[in-house]
């Protein structure tokens, strides 16, 4: 059971009784019917095949509340695209497959490139900033709700719950985020928000003083999740790096367009588990070491537009400080895991720790080193401004790539 401490500067929407997930679904359907609701699932193709993404259509196939489905897919050549619309198809929702790698949506990927408006990599940041214009072009939804696809232990809970802060028109949230415990297999999960991300920034509080961006960050209890709703026209004027520091980014732009006030968090499961990446110790281009590198550059970027010097003797400064605090809340968590009886591999975590104390430097020295890197994907406000057609473009495309497939084309009334 949850506590009810509200800290930090935003809402906390906590999880204090066992209300029926149906009790929330009937609202959502009644908020739906003036204000309707789209959801983003950003997917690997591979993520078909894999265990969580058949059992997650199962169940939004019941929910009564959404207009609209979009889907992202990635890394797919045609056969496999038209494998995704028969997977996809059992959705009784309007769904719509955004086929990223074919043709259509390749060339107008060109074209962004050549006005140099196009997201500088593939992965999950490239995929969400196409669904998220998609859906924008569309004009339909009122909200919009986004997870991600390898959710093992989901249930219709998480969707409503994330949903209702920002579709309930008698709140005032225009963003809200998910969280949850990170707790599977009777062990401790979430390493590069336990160990890394939140001692990181709790040292940067430590070394810069009060800094609102700081307590923003550091309110967050599970700032990393990839979990969040937003009301529709805060899309407009988002950048979103297309990178591991997506998430943080996507946080980062939030504190720049929004008030706290109309922000939130809310526990959206009593379980979450999820694919886990590798540690990679030895190879510090993937895992969980360019993860954290990411994140990093993320959080220094930021801090440089809050007017913040950046030098090599601050990044050490930094590592020191974020050392001694990331191994303090180690300790913490031993306690914590040993008196729920979870396991808590101490070796393990400190070699976590050392990985991401080197991240800290590796990622100053790429920032230092790139001064004039543009790491943000373009506002679509600034694509629409720069080629006017292009969300019409950009529907006609999607809808061109459906027609072959079994999508149903016209929106399913919300009940």
């Amino acid at each position: 059971m949850a506590d009810f401490m509200q800290n930090g500067v935003i809402t906390t929407l906590h999880k204090l009784t066992d209300r029926p997930t149906e009790d929330l679904e009937a609202e959502l359907t009644q908020f739906a019917r003036r204000a309707p609701l789209a959801l983003i699932l950003p997917s690997l193709y591979s993520e078909l095949e894999g265990p969580a993404l058949s059992g997650i259509i199962d169940h939004l196939a019941e929910v009564p509340y959404i207009d609209e489905i979009v889907i992202g897919l990635d890394r797919a050549d045609e056969a496999q695209y038209r494998y995704a619309q028969a997977f996809f198809g059992r959705l009784p929702q309007n769904h719509t497959i955004l086929w990223n790698d074919g043709p259509r949506l390749r060339a107008l990927d060109a074209e962004l490139e050549a006005e140099g408006l196009a997201p500088l990599q593939p992965g999950k940041g490239r995929n969400a900033w196409y669904c998220l214009g998609y859906t924008l072009a569309r004009g339909r939804a009122h909200a919009v709700a986004l997870h991600d696809c390898d959710i093992v232990t989901y249930t219709r809970d998480l969707p409503a719950r994330l949903f209702y802060p920002v579709a309930n028109p008698g709140f005032e949230f225009s963003f809200c985020k998910g969280y949850y415990a990170r707790v599977a297999e009777g062990k401790l999960n979430g390493r590069v928000t336990r160990l890394f991300l939140t001692p990181m920034i709790r040292a940067l509080k430590r070394i810069l003083g009060p800094l609102d961006y700081l307590e923003f960050l550091d309110s967050f209890r599970y700032p990393l999740s990839g979990e969040f709703a937003m009301r529709t026209d805060e899309i407009k004027n988002m950048r979103i790096p297309s990178d591991w520091g997506l998430e943080v980014g996507i946080l980062s732009e939030v504190y720049r367009n929004l008030s706290p006030r109309q922000v939130c968090q809310v526990d959206i499961a009593d379980q979450y588990d999820h694919k886990h990446q590798p540690l990679s110790v030895e190879e510090q281009d993937t895992g969980l070491s360019r993860m954290s590198r990411e994140i990093a550059k993320s959080i220094y970027r930021k801090l440089s537009t809050e007017g913040v010097v950046l030098t090599n003797e601050f990044f050490r400064t930094i590592k020191a400080t974020y050392l001694r605090m990331a191994l303090d809340m180690l300790q913490q968590y031993a306690h914590d895991a040993t008196i729920n009886g979870l396991k808590l591999d101490c070796h393990a975590e400190e070699q976590a720790i050392e990985t991401f104390t080197q991240s800290i430097i590796a990622a100053g020295e790429d920032f230092l080193a790139n001064p004039m890197e543009v790491p943000f994907i373009p506002s679509w406000n600034r694509i629409h401004s720069a080629i006017p057609d292009f969300a019409k473009r950009l529907i006609q495309a999607v809808e061109e790539d459906n027609a072959n497939g079994d999508s149903p084309k016209t929106p399913v009334a919300v009940a």
